[in-house]
């Protein structure tokens, strides 16, 4: 029953909770690659609203009607019809800028990520963009991002219907509030404290007087992880639903 005791989880499980109750009463939730926690809070979603929001994986067969990659994505996202995407990045920044190209010179770099696709234009047009990270370390979330490969915030003559509405990482949530550009402290996971979560975050937030523990999901949710959503990932992240869920690997006749 939903509401009942707290089962044991794992960090996955409490991520992928935590993300699905942000996703609220979205119509159409899209997730890019390599996001195994948010494909699973997206289906959680899913199985808890009886068929709603609607999932597009981009890498799955099954669960993605694009079939021009991310030219549709795009397109559905301009027209309005995404409600909700994840974002992440090398680098986070205090106001919600994301760098996914490089840390240090621009021309001779320390450290070079993969590129940013997409995200600055989604970053613009999806109305709820949930940022991720699993490492919460200053080096990750920092004052000032080395590159803006996507802003989280715009000048006020800029027409923008997206942005950032929360970062969700292994010690915490975050919430953003856009009326200050900034992020505030909302819970911390269990096990960690308010003192690590300062110690360990570059950048300035706010915080209540009262910030509470990030409560775990509860057994009806982890059943459904886990019977339900499970199998339908191991499509898409076939390692992730092994470590996390026991789910086997199919071998390729």
């Amino acid at each position: 029953m939903r509401g009942a005791r707290p089962e044991p989880c794992k960090i996955e499980e409490l991520l992928a909770g935590i993300i699905a109750g942000l996703i609220g009463d979205a119509r159409h939730v899209a997730v890019g690659n390599a996001s195994p926690i948010p494909a699973t809070a997206a289906l959680l979603a899913r199985e808890r609203g009886d068929g709603r929001p609607y999932v597009s994986l981009l890498q799955s067969r099954k669960h993605n009607f694009f079939t021009d990659g991310g030219c549709e994505l795009f397109d559905c996202a301009g027209q309005g019809r995404i409600d909700v995407f994840f974002l992440s990045g090398g680098q986070i920044g205090g106001q919600g800028d994301i760098n996914l190209v490089s840390i240090g010179d621009h021309d001779k770099p320390s450290v070079r990520f993969p590129g940013s696709f997409g995200s600055g234009y989604l970053y613009y047009v999806v109305p709820k963009v949930i940022l991720f990270r699993l490492e919460h370390s200053r080096r990750t979330l920092v004052p000032k991002v080395d590159f803006v490969s996507a802003p989280g915030t715009s000048p006020d003559n800029v027409y923008r219907t997206g942005g950032p509405v929360a970062l969700v990482t292994n010690r915490c949530v975050f919430s953003f509030d856009k009326a200050k550009n900034r992020f505030r402290l909302d819970s911390v996971h269990p096990g960690h404290t308010i003192e690590e979560v300062r110690d360990e975050t570059g950048f300035d937030f706010d915080m209540p007087a009262d910030v509470g523990e990030t409560p775990a999901p509860d057994a009806e949710t982890l059943r459904i992880m886990r019977e339900r959503v499970a199998p339908e990932l191991a499509e898409v992240y076939p390692q992730f639903a092994a470590k996390v869920f026991g789910i086997p690997v199919a071998v390729p006749a």
